[in-house]
């Protein structure tokens, strides 16, 4: 017995000491010079993780935010900007300068509005689909696979609603017309943005097109019901001809592994490797022997792990509400249904192998000519430059450069 309360103090200790930290890093600010002479003052509220690496240390690759909010201080720090970094969550924050600019991703700017200089401009930079919508549409799956199979699994993807493009005087939104959509009832001027991806892969050579014109991937992140592996699970256990091929952390979400076990890892023709690292060698092998992506999710910004296989050359089965288009290179999923999705599936596998490789090439050349890390730089700083204008502000365009700044992110 004393062993077991002994345990459970040190337990408790743990617990409480990685909340304290937790609350320490949720309350941090980083503030960063530039190299030049001052213009103003920038606050940006979306992560702090990036600015803590050293110089020599590599960005994570598993979310393109890590590099993208990096870049984002970086643009205005080669404009000459002091640029103040919280993260989104920070709920404490109150601004004791003037700011020229404000650049918010979740829940600070309704709530430090009244404090703001009036002339600061603000700017939510949106990264998903309106929370309002984004929350509904998961409900809705997870009702759906309710009427459908019987269980009730949990929302994985909530997160709390927010006033941010209320408050704002622009936006600029990672996505496509799909997900500028859910926020022009704001009527506020929207600016897309292109998501990123942390690696490009060359184009595969040797690639066997006839050999896996029967072969899927479904690649995501966390929320399996929201991203729609529930449904490929419904489809391919009733395609056995079909292999799908699941890369996402699955091991993560026990209710929807006890729910869907057998389809998992009892079912011949549906292989489940969970989490992967996209710059390994098993994740070049697993893109190379599939011929595409199916993603039937039900709402993104602009999904990061679409653009990925994009530039593997993976034709995408896509439903509308992942926020990439695909043109006359994939299929767009309007309904997500059972039918629908199997209805693609065959389709893209009937084809030619002329016609496969064409359509894989020309997903390659799109996600090489939109989604990189330079046509963010270029979009966004153009993008600041035109809110600069409006504002009759100075405007100095910086050299492009995709690289770090040579100092201490600390200081």
């Amino acid at each position: 017995m004393q062993i077991n309360v002994i345990s459970g103090v040190k337990s408790t200790v743990t617990v409480l000491a990685g909340k304290i930290q937790a609350r320490m890093q949720r309350r941090m600010m980083v503030s960063l010079k530039p190299e030049q002479r001052t213009i103003g003052n920038v606050l940006i509220s979306y992560i702090v993780e990036p600015f803590l690496f050293k110089v020599d240390e590599s960005l994570p690759v598993s979310h393109t935010h890590y590099w993208e909010c990096l870049q984002i201080a970086k643009t205005f720090l080669e404009m000459g900007y002091c640029v103040d970094v919280i993260r989104c969550d920070n709920d404490v924050f109150i601004p004791q300068k003037d700011y020229v600019f404000f650049i918010e991703t979740r829940w600070n700017l309704q709530r430090s509005a009244p404090h703001l200089n009036k002339d600061c401009i603000k700017i939510f930079h949106a990264d998903t689909a309106h929370l309002l919508f984004h929350n509904a549409a998961e409900a809705n799956r997870l009702l759906a696979l309710q009427q459908r199979r019987g269980i009730t699994l949990k929302p994985r993807r909530y997160e709390p609603p927010n006033q941010a493009i209320e408050h704002a005087d622009y936006a600029t939104v990672l996505g496509n017309k799909f997900t500028l959509n859910t926020y022009k009832y704001a009527q506020k001027p929207l600016y897309p943005i292109p998501i990123t991806t942390p690696v490009v892969y060359p184009w595969p050579e040797n690639k066997n097109f006839d050999a896996c014109r029967k072969h899927f991937v479904w690649f995501s992140s966390g929320g399996l019901v929201h991203k729609g592996l529930d449904l490929l699970l419904d489809v391919f256990s009733q395609m056995s001809d079909y292999h799908l091929t699941i890369c996402g952390p699955v091991d993560k979400e026990e209710d929807f592994v006890q729910a869907f076990y057998k389809e998992l890892y009892q079912t011949p023709n549906i292989h489940t490797v969970g989490w992967i690292d996209i710059t390994s060698h098993q994740f070049r092998e697993i893109t190379n022997s599939c011929i595409g992506l199916v993603y039937p999710s039900c709402s993104e910004g602009q999904s990061g792990a679409v653009v990925t296989c994009l530039h593997a050359g993976l034709i995408p089965i896509l439903s509308y509400e992942s926020g990439v288009d695909v043109h006359n290179f994939g299929v767009i999923l309007h309904e997500c249904s059972l039918k629908e999705i199997k209805e693609a599936i065959i389709r893209i596998s009937c084809l030619s192998i002329g016609q496969l490789k064409l359509m894989a090439r020309q997903s390659w050349e799109y996600a090489r000519a939109h989604h990189t890390r330079e046509r963010f730089c270029t979009t966004y700083l153009q993008t600041i430059n035109t809110i600069q204008k409006n504002h009759n502000l100075e405007t100095k365009l910086p050299i492009l450069n995709t690289r770090l700044i040579n100092k201490n992110w600390n200081s």
